[in-house]
């Protein structure tokens, strides 16, 4: 399966290796034409507001919106569930997300850089060791959002439809369960 992961900034080499351990066949997207033949894309984390200004002068944005309103399913890891969010809470003057997961999300709201942890979540019962790095803080989700897993009482991976959104990032623990759990709902 071929799936793309936004290559603009960010830690998008990690979640190619992560997705190329699951049996996927990850492709950098820098341009819109990278987006052809992609069954899934993955949004890495990094920082929202330079990949936000990166997608906007590239020209990239309204591809990527277009194919995310027809259905593309997405991963959005950190930076990318921001960019995945219908309102950003506390983001630079304009910023918004594209809004095809229905969660308002406060970007660093688990700290600064200094602040970065790790912890334990439970994933269907099992656990899973979760990386927050200057980590978003879901403020709200909205009816449709199944919440797969929470820390301190908030969620922290969510799923509406083809999109699923983590505030931590599943691709620096050694763990491939998330992908694996996003290309296998790619795959059905």
């Amino acid at each position: 399966m071929k799936v793309g992961v936004l290559a603009l900034q960010g830690d998008w080499r990690e979640h190619a290796a992560a997705l190329s351990s699951a049996g996927a066949h990850p492709v950098p997207v820098r341009q819109a034409a990278d987006l052809d033949g992609v069954a899934a894309l993955v949004l890495p984390g990094g920082e929202s507001t330079t990949l936000g200004l990166l997608l906007s002068s590239g020209g990239l944005e309204p591809v990527l919106a277009e194919r995310l309103a027809g259905g593309l399913p997405v991963l959005g890891t950190c930076a990318g569930m921001i960019l995945l969010a219908g309102e950003v809470v506390d983001g630079r003057p304009g910023q918004r997300g594209m809004g095809v997961i229905d969660l308002a999300v406060r970007r660093n709201g688990f700290g600064r850089q200094v602040d970065s942890f790790e912890a334990r979540l439970d994933l269907r019962g099992e656990p899973l060791e979760a990386v927050f790095i200057r980590a978003p803080v879901v403020e709200s989700a909205g009816p449709g959002v199944e919440v797969l897993a929470v820390f301190a009482g908030r969620p922290v991976l969510c799923r509406q439809g083809p999109v699923l959104a983590a505030s931590f990032h599943p691709e620096l623990a050694g763990d491939g369960r998330v992908h694996r759990l996003f290309l296998e709902e790619v795959a059905a």
